[in-house]
Order: C-alpha cells, then structure tokens, then sequence
C-alpha cells in the first residue's frame, strides 16, 4: 500500500474514534452542576397564606441564629394578622461557619415539610424552651426526633428524610440563592423580591407591609 493510501486511512480512522467519543460524552447524565450541586435542586417552598394582597414577605433564616429567634414572635404574630392577605415564605440560610447545628436544624424543618409539617416543626425549632436545648446540644438530632414523635410524624421517614441528599439539596439551593441576593447575615427580609431593613417591632412591619399592600393596589388601578 502506499503511503498516501495509509495516511487516507489513518486519518478516516482518526476521525470515527472522534465522533465515537463525543457521542459517548454527550450521552453521559451529568446531574451536577458547574458547582458541584446538583443541577436538579430546586428552592424550598414553605408558604403561608394567600397573597390576595400580591404582597410576598420572604425570610432567609438560620435557626440556630439568636437575632433570628429573637424576631420568631414577633414574625409569628404579624404572620397571625395579616393571614391570607399576604403571603409568608421562610427560606434556609443556616450560618454554618459559627452556628454549628444550623444546618442540621434547617434539615429538620425541611424533613418535616416531606410530611406536611413544616410550619410546626419550624415553631417548634424557635421556641425559647426548645430553642435553649438544642441549640445547645453537640449533636441536636435526639431533640428533633422528639419534636417529630410530639407532631405526630412518621418517625422512620422523618429520620430517612432528615438524612437525604434531597433535603441537603433544598437547603444548599436556598443558601445559594440568598448568597446570590447578597445575604450576609439574618434574619434578612424581602418584599416583594425587595430587600427590606425592618426592626423586631410590631409597628415597623406593619409599617412596610402596608406601604407594599398600597403600592400594590396603586399599581393595579392604574392597570
């Protein structure tokens, strides 16, 4: 054979081992993300009320944060006035660097969730008689057991949940998608997709919830 013959070929050669590869590469599921996340998570949806109102209050917690506990009432009692007429939506962003049980609390809310739970379970995290303990515990799980055996859930699945990379996964989209907003510390509060600056009063949330709650009807009667 001459020469030009082998070079014809090896280069015919050359080019199917090429196709063959890439085809085999693009056929490969990657279910990870440029991050190393998983490109299939998705945020937590943990809401009260309606929202006749339009308006949306959202908080990026951490539920081992004092500040956060600190503002838990008054949040639950502007939760209680308001009810349908706004909607409240709690999101995960454990401070794990120096609350070392915030994730794993943020995993206990989010197992609770998988059993329609979330909302007493997330009470039960930030009240004051429970909140000392585990906070305070090298390793809280026992006391989130018991919380899940007082609400009456599943206790395989909620200990099957608890530990599952789909609940880890919520939690690292929630963190992802407030270290995307520029969260640095909570609780921090959003209206509306706005961040807003409000203290643990009563009064200053009624104060920002209204405006938005006319802001909102404003823009509907000049629609």
């Amino acid at each position: 054979m001459s020469k030009q013959f082998l070079a014809v070929l090896a280069a015919i050669i050359i080019a199917f081992v090429g196709i063959f590869m890439l085809t085999a590469d693009n056929g490969k599921t990657d279910s990870k993300s440029s991050n190393g996340k998983s490109s299939g998570s998705s945020l937590s949806q943990n809401v009260q009320g309606k929202g006749t109102s339009g308006v949306t209050l959202v908080e990026y917690g951490d539920y081992q944060c004092p500040y956060c506990q600190q503002y838990y009432p008054t949040v639950k009692l502007i939760r209680a006035e308001f009810g349908d007429q706004i909607k409240f939506q709690f999101r995960n962003f454990p401070l794990v660097n120096i609350h070392q049980n915030a994730f794993a609390a943020s995993r206990a809310a989010e197992a609770a969730a998988l059993q329609g739970k979330f909302w007493e379970m997330h009470d039960a995290l930030y009240e004051t008689s429970n909140w000392q303990v585990w906070t305070a515990a090298k390793d809280p799980t026992s006391d989130f057991k018991q919380y899940a055996k007082q609400l009456g859930l599943n206790a395989s699945k909620f200990t099957s949940d608890f530990a599952s990379s789909k609940v880890n996964d919520t939690i690292n989209a929630d963190t992802a998608e407030g270290t995307k907003l520029g969260i640095t510390g909570t609780p921090t509060f959003f209206i509306n997709g706005k961040k807003v600056e409000v203290t643990n009063n009563i009064s200053d949330f009624q104060k920002v919830i209204k405006a938005a709650i006319a802001n909102k009807a404003a823009s509907a009667k000049q629609n």
